[in-house]
Parts: C-alpha cells; sequence; structure tokens
C-alpha cells in the first residue's frame, strides 16, 4: 500500500497568552479578563489540523532552549506532528499576547526563536524523500531576519518539485513588508491563501472575486477567505 505523502508545513511556533476581555479595555487602569495560555502560532495550528486529518506532517521552526518551547513541540507531537525544530539558547520561544472583546483579536508579538530560523535547517526537512508539498506561513517572509529562511523554503521545493502554498498571514506586517515586495517572493506558488484583510493590502479595495483574479498574476490558484 503506497505512504500517503508528506506536507512539509514552515513557520512559527508560538505561545498564545489570551485574554478575553470582559469590557472595554481600560487603558492605564485594570480590565477585566479570562486569561488563558495555549500553544500557537499559524504554522503549528496548520500542521496541527493537517495531522488530524490524518495525513503525515511535518513542521520546521525554531524555539528557544526553555520550557515554552519544549512545551511546544510536546503538544504537536502528541497529536501526531513530526518536529523539525531548531533549538537556539539565549532567546525565547515566541509568544503572542492576545487581548480579544467579541469578534476581534488585537496581537502583541514577540517573534523571539522564530526570527533564528536558518536555510540549512529548512533546506534539510524539504529533502525528505515523501515530501510532496510545502506550506509556507507568511511571517517567516515579513520580518528581514526570518526572510531568506522563507525564500529558501520556497526554492528548494520547486527545485524538488513540490507543490507550495503560502498563507499570507497578517494584515498590519503585510502593509509594512509593501505589497510588490510580498507579491515578488511569493510569484508563481501553486495556492495564495488570503483573508479580505489581506486580499485589500494585497490588491486594493475591489470585491473578493476582483482581488482573486488580481491577485492570480503572482499566484496559480487564489483563495480569498471570508
Amino acid at each position: 500500500m503506497t505512504r500517503p505523502s508528506r506536507v512539509v508545513v514552515v513557520g512559527d511556533l508560538i505561545t498564545d497568552v489570551v485574554a478575553v476581555l470582559a469590557g472595554p479595555l481600560a487603558t492605564g487602569s485594570d480590565t477585566g479578563a479570562a486569561i488563558r495560555v495555549v500553544g500557537g502560532g499559524q504554522a503549528a495550528n496548520t500542521a496541527a489540523w493537517i495531522a488530524a486529518q490524518g495525513a503525515p506532517v511535518t513542521l520546521v521552526g525554531a524555539v528557544g532552549d526553555d520550557d515554552a518551547g519544549r512545551d511546544r513541540v510536546a503538544e504537536l507531537e502528541r497529536v501526531g506532528v513530526e518536529c523539525a525544530v531548531e533549538v537556539h539558547r539565549g532567546v525565547p520561544t515566541g509568544t503572542v499576547i492576545v487581548l480579544a472583546t467579541g469578534d476581534e483579536r488585537t496581537m502583541v508579538t514577540e517573534r523571539g526563536a522564530n526570527l533564528r530560523l536558518t536555510t540549512g535547517h529548512v533546506e534539510r526537512a524539504l529533502a525528505a524523500p515523501d515530501a510532496a508539498h510545502l506550506h509556507l506561513s507568511g511571517y517567516p517572509l515579513l520580518d528581514a531576519a526570518s526572510r531568506p529562511a522563507g525564500l529558501a523554503a520556497l526554492a528548494a521545493a520547486r527545485a524538488r518539485g513540490l507543490t507550495t502554498s503560502v498563507d499570507a498571514a497578517s494584515a498590519a506586517p503585510l502593509r509594512r513588508a509593501g505589497a510588490a515586495a510580498f507579491l515578488s517572493w511569493v510569484r508563481d506558488v501553486d495556492l495564495l491563501l488570503v483573508n479580505a484583510d489581506e486580499a485589500g493590502v494585497l490588491a486594493g479595495g475591489l470585491d473578493p472575486e476582483a482581488q482573486a483574479r488580481a491577485l492570480s498574476v503572482s499566484a496559480r490558484r487564489v483563495v480569498v477567505k471570508r
């Protein structure tokens, strides 16, 4: 029986500190909230979902040499994700503070060790003989420190004949990086995933179908998530 092909996911492992606010944020004072600490990161969440579908999946990323990093890796391994994770001393595992009110989420981010992801580590992971698809979180591309690893992932995948997908990640860092630059980095990917805000940054204030058509100049297929 043929073994299913492997998906290689490249991107962030993060500790999410989620505060669901009881009311409007009282700047400079106290606001009640329900607070929980959970594993997160766009790439880590995607890898966990793929594993839940029964597909072989490897997460490629970086953590600090700390309890948070060990916890994030252990959580993923428990749900069936193979972790190809670099450990960097002296740098903390990435953390996001999420302030949630109703349907809105505001995030304050320290990417930490995620910024130390190396090109060699990514290239070795993509050399796995059963690797068939690369899914790249956009976050590595959106910071100059991790961008070489993100670009190396796409180059290695193309060189090995893997299909590719990229999630555009988040509107604010996309805006800082610039639409033209980001679209040049992801040119010719097989699938580009964007939400409404990200599509607005990359393609302007068009309707979703028009945004997808505009973005299809850079990617073979585009999904605008609503």
